[in-house]
């Protein structure tokens, strides 16, 4: 496979205890919307083959490119061995796409590396001063895991919920379903899901037994 754009790692910085954001020179003609994706490649013999998507939380108009992944050291795959870059190394990408782009306000559903693409759709809506009727239920396994959470809770006009699966830790008890979302959706707005698959379905289901149309809901296609 052949991948238009290098990419060359600037810097890499810690966000919470598993995820790092990787700030990458921004190459001519890489062009995308908030919220898309790219696959991402190391270029390194044996691995210029195993692609994984990332999702850019850069503004759109940023000279950089940034990507907040979540490393996961028992798996023997890219997220493990983008562990390993350090700057100066170089990585592969593909063309940006994506279903999940700004379609308005309304409720955005995460949970875990799935708040990627809602980063800079609410960093730019708050940054427009259209962050009104925006509410963020973000699904995390303990408070430790809940990414730019200080950055979420300091966004003026951004309503924040952060449900884990941790009792006791002064967080909403997750998980989510259609009981803890009954009358925590924004109403006439979108519902945006990301996460895993089991998650992105099950939040799907919930909102369309509340009475949410399929036209509002904003997620990738396949999920």
């Amino acid at each position: 496979m052949s991948y238009p754009f290098t990419l060359t790692l600037r810097e890499v910085t810690p966000v919470t205890h598993d995820t790092r954001r990787f700030r990458f020179d921004r190459p001519e003609g890489f062009e995308f919307e908030a919220g898309q994706a790219t696959h991402l490649a190391m270029d390194r013999a044996g691995w210029r083959e195993q692609d994984r998507p990332f999702t850019m939380v850069s503004d759109p108009g940023a000279e950089e490119l940034d990507f907040i992944i979540k490393i996961y050291p028992d798996h023997d795959g890219v997220t493990a061995r983008m562990d390993d870059l350090t700057p100066g190394d170089q990585v592969l990408a593909d063309d940006p796409e994506g279903a999940i782009t700004d379609h308005g306000p309304g409720t955005f559903l995460a949970a875990g590396a799935g708040i990627t693409p809602f980063i800079p759709i609410l960093d730019q809506r708050a940054k427009r001063g259209e962050i009104a009727g925006c509410r963020l239920i973000f699904s995390n396994r303990s408070a430790r895991d809940i990414i730019l959470r200080e950055h979420w809770e300091e966004m003026e006009g951004l309503d924040t919920v952060f449900p884990t699966d941790q009792p006791g830790d002064g967080m909403p008890d997750g998980p989510i379903d259609r009981e803890f979302l009954d009358g925590r959706l924004v109403p006439e707005g979108h519902v945006y899901l990301c996460g895993p698959g089991g998650f992105v379905d099950a939040m799907r289901d919930a909102a369309r037994a509340i009475g949410v149309p399929d036209e509002r809901i904003v997620t990738e296609a396949g999920w």
